[in-house]
C-alpha cells in the first residue's frame, strides 16, 4: 500500500510541476524567455527550440532580444515566431530579433486572470482523477486480498489528505500568478 501512495503522490507532484511550467509561459506584461519554449523552428525538418538556436536574453524590462548562432535562422525563427500564439510581432533589424511587450491593458489583465483560473481548474481535475485512479488501485487490492478493510479506510484517509494538500497548493500558484498579473 506504502508504493501505491508513493505513486499517488509522485504523480499528483508531476502535475504540479507541470501547472508551474505552463504558468511561465504565460505572457506577463514583462520579457520572459520561457514565453518561447513552446515555440518550434523548421531547422532542416526538424522542429527546434528557439533556444537551441540562437541566444535569448532580456535586454530591458519589456524586450527580449533572439541572437542566433546561425544567420540563415534569423527569418525562420521570425516567421515561427509569427505564427505561434506569442501575441507579439517580432522586430528584425537582419542581425537579431526583438520582442517587446506591451504594457498590459485591464481587459487583458483580466483575460490573463480568467486563464490561470481555468488552467488552475484543469490542474484540480488532473489530481482529483489521479485520487480516483489510486483510489481503485486500492479497492483491487482489498478484493484481491492484499488488504485488510482498515488498511483501506487508512488509505482512503491518506489519498484525500494528500489530495486536499496538492488542491490547496494549486490554489496558492494560481493566486501568487494573479497577484503578479495584476500588479504589473
Amino acid at each position: 500500500m506504502k508504493e501505491v501512495l508513493k505513486k499517488n503522490d509522485e504523480r499528483m507532484q508531476r502535475r504540479i510541476d507541470h501547472l508551474v511550467d505552463e504558468y511561465k509561459t504565460i505572457r506577463a506584461g514583462r520579457a520572459n524567455p520561457a514565453v518561447l519554449e513552446k515555440v518550434f523552428v523548421d531547422y532542416y525538418g526538424t522542429p527546434t527550440p528557439i533556444n537551441q538556436l540562437a541566444a535569448v536574453s532580456v535586454t530591458e524590462a519589456r524586450t527580449l532580444t533572439i541572437q542566433p548562432w546561425d544567420a540563415s535562422v534569423l527569418r525562420p525563427i521570425e516567421k515561427a515566431i509569427q505564427m505561434s500564439e506569442v501575441g507579439i510581432n517580432p522586430q528584425n533589424d537582419g542581425k537579431i530579433i526583438r520582442l517587446i511587450f506591451p504594457p498590459l491593458t485591464e481587459d487583458k489583465r483580466k483575460e490573463i486572470a480568467k486563464d490561470i483560473a481555468h488552467i488552475a481548474e484543469d490542474s484540480k481535475v488532473q489530481i482529483r482523477n489521479v485520487r480516483r485512479d489510486t483510489l481503485e488501485k486500492l479497492k483491487k487490492m482489498k478484493k484481491d486480498g492484499e488488504l485488510t478493510e482498515d488498511d483501506l479506510k487508512e488509505g482512503e484517509k491518506k489519498i484525500q489528505k494528500s489530495t486536499d494538500n496538492f488542491i490547496k497548493e494549486i490554489d496558492q500558484i494560481a493566486d501568487k500568478k494573479k497577484k503578479e498579473i495584476m500588479e504589473i
